[in-house]
């Protein structure tokens, strides 16, 4: 007689146990889904640092780059801080390439990220007119009186 109800009452623990194993399942499966979405959203955010880092070098060496003509032209000959002042804003131009290169060409897009890029144009433009004013510098530097 009692062998059927705890046949039943077998059953019963057993379908619970299936359900609690399928909910655990769904929630590994989200769980999961999110930190790949939060992985995507740092593979961006990583990029935009990166995009961050090459462009203040840039800015710094074309800061350098005024400033040693300024600066060595009374220490030095003046061909040596010429040359040096070049080579800085030459750098300079260099990294803002490099800045938009590096965030452009970032690979294959990460899956689903919650945030969105930078737009192309934006970089594009922005570093295009930083390219414009080291080309000015070094015009500048070129072309100052001793």
């Amino acid at each position: 007689m009692d062998a059927p109800h705890d046949a039943d009452r077998a059953h019963a623990k057993l379908a619970e146990s299936a359900s609690t194993l399928k909910d655990s399942a769904v929630q590994q499966v989200d769980s999961a889904d999110r930190r790949t979405e939060l992985a995507a959203d740092r593979t961006i955010l990583a990029g935009e640092r990166t995009y961050a880092a090459w462009v203040r070098t840039g800015l710094a060496a074309l800061a350098s780059g005024i400033g040693a003509r300024a600066l060595l032209k009374d220490v030095v000959f003046p061909w040596l801080a010429t040359a040096t002042g070049t080579m800085l804003v030459l750098f300079s131009a260099f990294c803002f390439v490099a800045a938009v290169w590096r965030e452009m060409g970032a690979g294959a897009p990460p899956p689903r990220p919650d945030i969105k890029r930078l737009p192309a144009a934006l970089l594009l433009i922005v570093n295009g007119f930083l390219m414009l004013v080291s080309l000015a510098v070094l015009v500048g530097i070129w072309t100052a009186r001793s």
